[in-house]
C-alpha cells in the first residue's frame, strides 16, 4: 500500500479509501443491493490486510446503517488510532423541517448521532455532502469550525459542488478564521471529466486533497459496455449520472478493455490506473462487494500507464454536461 497526504495536512491517509455506501441493511435506505454486517466484515477485515486505513461513509447510506456497521467492524479489527475515518451530514435523516441539512442544528445533532452509531468520541473527517442552498454558508461554516475546536472532528471536507462555490466558502472560512475545508470529494472518472476544468485546478492551487467518488464509473468502466449487473438494474443514481451519453461513453468504455486486454489486467485496474495519476488525485474511494474488487484496487497501484495508452484512453471524450449537484 502507498500512502500520501491528505492535501496540506499532515495526516497520513492509504492511497486508496474504501467507501462504505456498499454496506448497510437492504431494507433500510434506497440501496436494496448493500451487504448485511456478516457480508461486509470480512470485505472490511480484507481491506485493513491490505494496509488501507482510510474509511469514508456517510449519515444518510441505508438510514445510518453502514456507521454501524462499519464502525463495529473497524472497533474489532484494528486500534482507533490507526484509522482514518470519514463521514458525511447533509442527507434527511428524520422527519420535520430539521432533519436534513447543514443548519448550526443539523450539524450538532447530527455529529453527535453519527459517533453513537459509529462508536467513537471523535471522526478524523467530517464533510458536507453537497450544499444546503436553505442555509447561509457562514452558519455551516461556523458550525463546522466549532466542532473541530470541541474536539469532535479533526478535519472537515466538502463534496461536489461549483468551484466558484468552493473557493467562496474558502475565502470565507480564511475572513473569520474558521477552519477551512482540506478535501474536495467530487465526481471524477474516464466518463466524467467535467472536473479537470475549474476543481482540480483550484484544489492544486490550494493543496486540497481530492477524493474522487464512482472512479468506476458506478461499474462501467470495469465491464463491457453491453454487460450488466443487478447493482446496475436496480441503482436509480446512475442512469441520471450516465444514460444521456451513454452512446459516447462506450467509445471510452471500449478503450479502457483495449488497454485492458493488451495488459492481460481487469478493467477495473486500468481506470482506477488513469485516476491514480491524475493530479491533484489523493485517494480515489473504491467500493468493493467481492474481495475481488479489493484486490483488483490494490493491484491498480502498480499499473504504471504509458502516455500512449493515457492518450488512447482520453481521446474519445466529449464534453459532458454539468451532473446536478443536489
Amino acid at each position: 500500500m502507498q500512502y500520501v497526504k491528505l492535501g496540506s495536512t499532515g495526516l497520513d491517509v492509504s492511497r486508496l479509501c474504501l467507501g462504505c455506501m456498499t454496506f448497510g441493511i437492504p431494507e433500510r435506505g434506497n440501496h436494496t443491493w448493500t451487504l448485511t454486517a456478516d457480508k461486509s466484515r470480512p470485505l472490511i477485515q480484507q481491506a485493513l490486510e491490505l494496509g488501507i486505513n482510510f474509511f469514508d461513509t456517510a449519515n444518510v447510506y441505508s438510514d445510518g446503517t453502514s456507521e454501524e456497521i462499519v464502525g463495529r467492524a473497524l472497533k474489532d479489527f484494528a486500534r482507533r488510532e490507526e484509522i482514518v475515518l470519514a463521514t458525511k451530514v447533509r442527507g434527511r435523516m428524520s422527519p420535520g423541517p430539521n432533519g436534513e441539512g447543514l443548519s448550526r442544528k443539523a450539524i450538532f445533532a447530527e455529529l453527535d448521532n453519527s459517533l453513537r452509531r459509529l462508536g467513537t468520541d471523535y471522526v478524523d473527517l467530517y464533510q458536507i455532502h453537497r450544499l444546503d442552498h436553505s442555509t447561509p454558508i457562514e452558519e455551516t461554516l461556523e458550525a463546522l469550525h466549532d466542532v473541530v475546536k470541541a474536539g469532535k472532528v479533526r478535519y472537515i471536507g466538502a463534496s461536489s459542488m461549483y468551484a466558484w462555490q468552493f473557493a467562496k466558502a474558502l475565502y470565507i472560512s480564511r475572513a473569520h478564521g474558521w477552519t477551512q475545508f482540506i478535501s474536495m470529494q467530487n465526481h471524477l472518472n474516464l466518463l466524467y471529466r467535467e472536473e479537470e476544468r475549474e476543481m482540480l485546478p483550484l484544489c492544486t492551487d490550494q493543496k486540497i486533497a481530492v477524493l474522487p467518488w464512482s472512479p468506476l464509473a458506478r461499474g462501467r468502466l470495469a465491464r463491457a459496455a453491453n454487460e450488466t449487473t443487478e447493482r446496475n438494474r436496480t441503482d436509480n443514481v446512475t442512469p441520471q449520472l450516465y444514460d444521456q451519453t451513454a452512446e459516447a461513453d462506450r467509445l471510452v468504455i471500449d478503450a479502457v478493455g483495449a488497454v485492458a486486454s493488451k495488459r492481460a489486467v481487469p478493467r477495473a485496474q486500468v481506470a482506477l490506473a488513469w485516476l491514480l495519476q491524475k493530479a491533484p488525485v489523493t485517494a480515489p474511494i473504491v467500493g468493493a462487494s467481492k474481495a475481488s474488487q479489493l484486490t483488483d484496487a490494490v493491484a491498480a497501484l502498480r499499473l504504471g500507464l504509458t502516455a500512449e495508452e493515457i492518450a488512447s484512453l482520453e481521446a474519445a471524450y466529449v464534453p459532458h454536461r454539468i451532473a446536478a449537484f443536489q
